[in-house]
């Protein structure tokens, strides 16, 4: 690395080589702490739910999927063959985000945005990307919003009860079931049911890196935890704050509405990391990393999206995005070379992080014993896919970390409506 970037990181305590086998210890340390009902960072969400035994077929669910940005909603029906079709889509914004809510307008809110699929099915499955506490009629009560989200009188509610008494009100008739699961759980339901022809999994996870970060796992049943059978535990991932926070991770974390929460979230994921790159070029611009016109190009600028630092990653020399047209008009050889290199140590960090986690869920399974039968990771969100390097990077830190250190096999997935899918199977679980 550039030596000039690399003592501006140092002097604001940003780690880009964040050490992953200690991070994976941490993150399974505080796993089983929140599994046995201690005190932890990750809530260890159970679900008591597992992926079914066989695929559905012949039914029909309503699902909807209130993500970090959008939410969505349609009706999934399975033929006599279990094969899936989706019809009725329609795309809006989260409630919360634009304006404060309240519970009433909240719920209001998803009536409205579902109303165009009134009674074509009797159960809805319902993906709230959000920390709930799932109860054993798989209903699930909002712990905290995250992402942005602005309701605060929803937290405590029962999602599912208080939404079907709202459907009720505007006249719906036929709904007799509403299943919460979270959007790591659909991702995991979802690799469960499509495995490719002669594949065989020993174990499940899903991860969610888009707007957001976190993910859910099988755990197997625990010797000394009272009433704990093997099932999907969402661990929210994104709380684990056990890590070396920066300069501009704390001067982005004043900002949102949870400071001093979410650290390992606001340093991955796609809500965050745009910021953050705001705050480190900012300082760099103000410390004299650049020369006196890049910097001054960088000081007017009044944000920055993660969008944008990542086409100047891909690109450096197209004029298509933000940085890569003030870079052409103002930037000498060096300072590219110090924009890219400090752009790409946010990236480098995140997919670190990324790859502990996913670790800490393989070793925790205790799965993936054999090259044959390895666990099926499916990964969902555009920050994973996207973001320039980041998915190889994971690939070759689970290969050191989990293949040659520790003999454990793995294969990570995607899947075409992944998340829609998964919610149509939990919708219709013991249906």
């Amino acid at each position: 690395m550039n030596r000039a970037v690399s003592a501006f990181l140092a002097k604001h305590n940003f780690i880009r080589h964040v050490d992953i086998d200690s991070a994976i210890d941490a993150l399974l340390y505080d796993m089983n702490c929140g599994l046995r009902g201690q005190k932890s960072y990750q809530d260890m969400i159970r679900t008591y739910s597992n992926p079914p035994e066989s695929p559905a077929s012949g039914k029909s669910v309503i699902v909807i999927d209130a993500g970090g940005t959008n939410f969505r909603s349609c009706l999934v029906s399975f033929n006599e063959f279990g094969k899936a079709s989706i019809d009725f889509l329609e795309k809006t914004k989260m409630p919360g985000v634009a304006k404060t809510l309240s519970r009433a307008d909240f719920f209001d809110e998803i009536a409205s945005n579902i109303e165009h699929l009134k009674d074509k099915a009797e159960s809805i499955g319902f993906c709230f990307s959000y920390p709930m506490e799932i109860t054993d009629d798989r209903d699930g009560i909002l712990i905290r919003f995250t992402k942005e989200v602005n309701a605060p009188e929803v937290v405590g509610c029962r999602i599912g009860a208080t939404l079907k008494k709202t459907l009720e009100a505007r006249g719906w008739k036929k709904i007799r079931r509403i299943t919460l699961l979270n959007d790591t759980v659909a991702a995991l339901l979802a690799g469960a049911a499509t495995p490719d022809a002669g594949k065989k999994y020993s174990s499940y996870i899903g991860l969610i890196l888009g707007t957001g970060l976190n993910a859910a796992y099988i755990q197997p049943e625990m010797a000394g935890v009272k009433d704990f059978a093997k099932q999907i535990v969402v661990c929210e991932s994104g709380k684990f704050g056990a890590v070396v926070c920066s300069d501009f991770d704390d001067a982005l974390d004043a900002k949102t509405l949870s400071p001093g929460k979410y650290r390992t979230e606001k340093q991955c994921s796609g809500g965050y990391l745009g910021n953050v790159v705001f705050e480190a070029l900012k300082s760099a611009a103000e410390e004299g990393l650049f020369g006196e016109a890049c910097a001054k190009r960088i000081l007017a600028l009044s944000s920055l999206s993660l969008v944008e630092a990542d086409a100047f990653l891909h690109a450096p020399y197209s004029t298509n995005a933000s940085l890569g047209a003030l870079a052409a008009e103002s930037a000498s050889d060096e300072d590219y070379d110090r924009l890219f290199q400090l752009l790409d140590a946010v990236m480098e960090r995140s997919a670190r992080y990324a790859a502990a986690i996913l670790a800490a869920c393989v070793i925790q399974s205790g799965e993936g014993k054999n090259a044959s039968r390895p666990v099926c990771i499916l990964c969902n969100g555009s920050t994973y896919f996207k973001t320039h390097m980041l998915a190889r990077r994971v690939d070759g830190y689970l290969e050191e970390a989990l293949t040659k250190e520790r003999g454990l096999y793995w294969e990570i997935i995607s899947r075409e409506n992944d998340i829609t899918l998964g919610a149509a199977i939990a919708g219709l679980i013991d249906a």
